[in-house]
C-alpha cells in the first residue's frame, strides 16, 4: 500500500486540473494564436506560467485504484499488476485466468 499522503496529494492535483482546465485552455488559446497582438500573447503567457504547477495535467500521477501504486499501472483497468495478479487469482476479474504449469 502506498503512503496515504502521496495519495492524497495525487488526488487534491486531480482537483486543481478540474478547475483550472478551462482557464489553462483559454490561455493557451491565446498563446498560440498569431492574429491576436504580441503584448497579449505576452501578457497571457505571464498568466499561465502564474498558476499553479499543479493544475498542469502533465503533473498527475497515473495510480493504482487498489493499493495507490505508481508503477506497473495498466491503464484500461486503473490497477497496479500486483492487485491486478491478487484479483485474478480469487476470480474477482472476469475473464483472466492465472496460468500455472
Amino acid at each position: 500500500m502506498a503512503k496515504t499522503s502521496s495519495v492524497e496529494k495525487n488526488n487534491r492535483r486531480r482537483r486543481l486540473v478540474d478547475q483550472k482546465a478551462a482557464k489553462r485552455k483559454a490561455l493557451k488559446a491565446t498563446i498560440m494564436d498569431k492574429n491576436v497582438p504580441i503584448e497579449e500573447r505576452f501578457r497571457a503567457q505571464l498568466k499561465l506560467a502564474a498558476m499553479p504547477r499543479n493544475s498542469a495535467k502533465t503533473r498527475i500521477r497515473n495510480r493504482c485504484e487498489v493499493t495507490g501504486r505508481p508503477r506497473a499501472y495498466y491503464r484500461k483497468l486503473k490497477m497496479s499488476r500486483i492487485a491486478l495478479r491478487e484479483l485474478g487469482s480469487l476470480g474477482a476479474v472476469p475473464g483472466l485466468v492465472k496460468s500455472s504449469w
